[in-house]
Formats: C-alpha cells, structure tokens, sequence
C-alpha cells in the first residue's frame, strides 16, 4: 500500500477521531463541578449546549462560506478561554466562599488581594505563581485553539460529517430548549450554559451602575441610649474575623476548642466577670467584612456592597455618634488597613489606628501582619492607659483568624515584650512561622486561629482584673464553605462580658444565654442587635427599679 493511498484511507478516521476528542474535551471543559471543598473539578456527564451551537456554526460556516478564517479560529479560541474561566468561577466561589461571586464587586477585592500578596510574598513565590499561571492559560488557549481547528478540518473536508454534525447538533439543541421548559423529560441532563452566567454578571453591573443601585434605603432605628448602666465604663466591641456558628455546630471544632473555651471562662471567673451569648444572622458570608460593620454600627442591615456605598454617602445616627453624644471618646483599630480609609470620616471616629499608627515592629505573620494581641495592648498603652481621660467606645476588627488561618502567633504574657521589636521568644516564633496553609483541608488551621483568639481575650482579662469595662465579641461572618460545610447558616455568635448584672439581665430577655454557648435558634439580625445593645447599656439598678 503506498502512502498516499493510507492517508486517503487512514485520513477520515483519523480527522474523525481528533474531531471526537475535540468535542468530548470542549464539552467537559464547560460542564464541570467542582470537587467541594477544593479547588479540584470534575464531569458529571452534562452536555453544553454552547458546544452543540459552536458546532452548528462551525458546520454553516463550512458548508456556506468555506474554510473557516485563522483570525476566526483564533477568536472562538479566545471567546472558548472566557467561558472556561467563567465556568471555574461560577462553581468554585460558591464552594469556597459560600455565595456566588460578583463580577462588579469582587473585581476590586480581587485586586486588592493580589496588591497585598504582593506585598507579602517572596520574589521566588510570585515568579513560580505568575509562570504557573501563564502556563496554565497558554494550555487551556492552545487546548481550545487545537480542538476548534480538529473540528473545522473535519468538517471542512468530509461532507457527511458536517451533515451528521448539523442533525445531532439541531437535536441537541432542541433537547436543551425542551428541557429549558420541562425539567423532567426523559432527555440528557445539560448544565447550566457559561452564556447565562456572564448574562447573570452583565445585569448585576448594569443594575450597580443604573439607578437601581441608589434604591432608597430605610430608614435609621432610633438609636438612642443613656448608657447609664455602663457606669462610665470602656467599651470595646470587637469582630473577630471569620467567627462563625460553625465553632458550635461542627463537633469536631467544637470539641477542639473545648480547652480554650474552659481557660476563657476560667479567667472569667478569677476576675468576677460574667458572659452571655447568642446567635445572630450576618449580611455577608465568607467575605465582605465591612457589610457586616456597617450593618452593626448604624442599625440598617447592609447585604450588598451597592447599598454599603450608597448609605457611606449619607449622614446616619451611628452607635459612635451615641457614644460621643454621650462623652465617649471614639477609637477606631483597623490593624489590617494599609490605604487611606476615606470611609472613616462617616463614622466620625476621634482617632483611627490603621496598621502604619499602630506602629507593630515585630514579625509579620502571614498577610495580615500584626497579631490581635499586640492590637490590643497598643491601644492600651495610647488610649486606655491614660489618667484623667474620657471613657473609650473603642471599635475593633481583628485580622490574625483571617483566612488563611496560619500562621498563629504565640500568645505573650508580658505586654511589655510584646510592645517591643522582639515580643517572641525564637522557638515559638519559628513555629508559628513554619506553619503553612492547606488549602485543601483548613479546619485545623481555623481552630488554631479561634483558639489563638480565644486565649488572647482570656489573657486580656486576666491582665486587666481590676479593670472595669465591657466586652462585646461577635463574628462578622461564617468561615468559607470550605470550613463551614455546605449549606452552612449565616449565623455568628455575639458574646457580651462585663461585671454589671443588669445589662447581662437585659440581654437575656432578648435571647441571650448566660455561657458561651448560644441558644440553639439566632434572635434576629446582627442590625437589629444595634438597638437592643443600646437599650442593654441603658438599664441600671434605679432604671429597672423604677420599671418594676
């Protein structure tokens, strides 16, 4: 057999096999899920209409208008790449994080995430990353680019496969549109096509950027208290980053905070405290802290950054105004903040303390730089620790249980070492430094950092038994999916601690209960927590006489 006629033989097949190959890895590439809790994907055996379609106009262009262009193939190539990376987006932000991702909004985080993994990783780390990752587009370009063109070849030059390919491709197409209408027809399962999930995204920011996105928003809870049964007391109203119902709900967290949740307790106990806690719903899951600040500061629950910008525009009753209007001086610590806040200004804050004032000259730990602990014991020494001196309403988020978790910082003693440029002994910092995410597996890594958290507090409290002030701690959202687990409630818990018995009384009749474990059912938004706070730190023994 000579060789011309084995390619005239062989040549159909083959171009018929590499046209197959084509299709099933066009397909595969957008239908996949994603393997929870990771990073991973997998085929479920759906089918894409999107291919079925870029075969019907793969099999015109050939019968109609010839050889398809290079410019073309190079452009279906590029427009394939999209929908990949759409498709990736689309099943993996809701495993990791809980909700479905917006383009409009998390653009910026993105950003602002690579910005500080520029800052904090090594040379090295960002040059393997930005290879990796221009290894892995240029793959999945060429991938997408090989499969259109083994494709057009075959159509190109075997009339009966382009008349096969435009039947099975029309069919499918009506299976998809009979499906789109009945769910349960006895028909192939097709996913969900990446068009509509870029469609999804066009709305999304045609809607933040239209006039829907100034809808009025309701107005403020009367936010008003005579604080009176404070006393004068400080009060520090910290959010613990990532502090979710989880702790409770997943028994192998919470057996494993079970050690730091007796010592905070102990220290309660030696310094003649009390605590009681609840649950309560956040805006936000997973992310977008400041929705859930803003939802507490001002009593108006914020679920979407669009409404987040549209009140930071307006002037709002804010529990920092109560305070002021009460004497209160209003401190701000914003350990992770490393720009301009212009926000602030709507908060109206005497002072902010953003990483850069903190002034933290002792090892970084991981992205987020300065441990909770030394946040803690700087605005000790600059605010609290000042004679005379007005009662402090002091607003803290903490950075160190930020995803990823690790590394942990060890847990001073000595505050005055741990205001110094070497606050940690060189073993116990190495160790904490050692520590590497897993991406794959991270509830061990967020119970350490819980733990680090919880064993800061009960340090605080010890170090400051004869001080009078109240606590507040309560989570600003659940951890990602990847540790809350799927389905996983919205809900964080709120702990309030201090020695006076009538606010801790006020509190319960709103649902709190005395420990720190929450009644199982939460007791309403964390917006509406704004207003029965308030009316908690007005209740004294004369009020409460008076009321009965």
């Amino acid at each position: 057999m000579t060789g011309g006629v084995f390619t005239r033989e062989v040549r159909p097949w083959l171009d018929t096999v590499l046209a197959g190959t084509a299709v099933v890895w066009l397909n595969a590439a957008l239908t996949f899920y994603n393997v929870w809790p990771t990073l991973g994907i997998h085929w479920q055996g759906e089918l894409s209409v999107e291919v079925a379609a870029l075969l019907l106009l793969l099999t015109a262009s050939n019968t109609w208008l010839g050889t398809t262009p290079p410019r073309a193939r190079v452009a279906l190539a590029g427009l394939l790449v999209l929908f990949v990376l759409g498709r990736y987006g689309e099943v993996t932000a809701p495993a990791l994080y809980g909700r479905e991702v917006n383009l409009y909004w998390d653009v910026p985080q993105l950003a602002a995430v690579t910005a500080m993994l520029i800052r904090v990783a090594s040379a090295s780390h960002l040059a393997a990353l930005s290879a990796g990752a221009v290894a892995a587009l240029a793959l999945l370009y060429f991938s997408m680019h090989w499969s259109v063109r083994a494709i057009d070849a075959a159509l190109r030059t075997h009339r009966a496969a382009r008349r096969i390919t435009a039947l099975a491709s029309m069919a499918l197409i009506a299976c998809w549109l009979i499906r789109w209408n009945i769910d349960d027809a006895p028909l192939p399962r097709f996913s969900i096509p990446v068009s509509r999930t870029y469609g999804v995204q066009i709305v999304r920011t045609f809607d933040a950027l239209s006039t829907r996105a100034t809808r009025v928003l309701p107005p403020s809870p009367p936010l008003a208290s005579t604080l009176a049964g404070l006393g004068g007391e400080d009060v520090l109203l910290v959010f613990c980053e990532s502090l979710g119902r989880v702790i409770d709900d997943r028994p192998t967290l919470s057996h494993a905070l079970r050690p730091a949740r007796s010592r905070l307790l102990a220290a309660l106990a030696a310094t003649h405290r009390n605590v009681v806690s609840a649950y309560v719903r956040s805006p936000t899951f997973g992310g977008h802290s400041v929705l859930a600040h803003l939802s507490l500061l001002s009593g108006v629950e914020v679920r979407d950054p669009g409404r987040y910008a549209l009140l930071m525009t307006q002037h709002r009753p804010t529990l920092v105004s109560v305070f002021k209007a009460h004497g209160y001086r209003t401190v701000d610590v914003m350990p992770g903040m490393r720009q301009s806040w212009p926000e602030g200004a709507f908060y109206g804050f005497d002072a902010i303390y953003d990483a850069t004032k903190l002034n933290y000259r002792g090892p970084a730990f991981g992205w987020w730089r300065i441990p909770d602990q030394f946040s803690l014991a700087a605005i000790d020494v600059t605010e609290r620790q000042h004679r005379p001196r007005s009662p402090l309403f002091v607003f803290f988020p903490t950075v160190s249980t930020h995803m990823p978790f690790v590394p942990r910082p060890p847990v001073q003693p000595d505050q005055d070492r741990l205001l110094s440029p070497e606050p940690f002994d060189p073993a116990a910092l190495a160790q904490s430094l050692a520590e590497e995410p897993d991406w794959t597996h991270m509830d061990e890594a967020y119970t350490r950092s819980v733990e680090y958290f919880l064993d800061v507090v009960s340090e605080y409290l010890r170090d400051h038994a004869t001080d009078r002030f109240v606590m507040i701690i309560l989570g600003d959202h659940q951890p990602a999916a990847n540790v809350s687990g799927e389905g996983a409630s919205w809900d964080v818990p709120v702990y309030l601690i201090s020695s006076r018995a009538p606010i801790l009384d006020a509190l319960r009749t709103r649902g709190f209960r005395p420990g720190l474990t929450p009644a199982a059912q939460d007791i309403g938004r964390m917006d509406q927590l704004t207003a029965w706070l308030l009316a908690a730190l007005g209740e004294s023994r004369n009020l409460m006489a008076k009321a009965h």
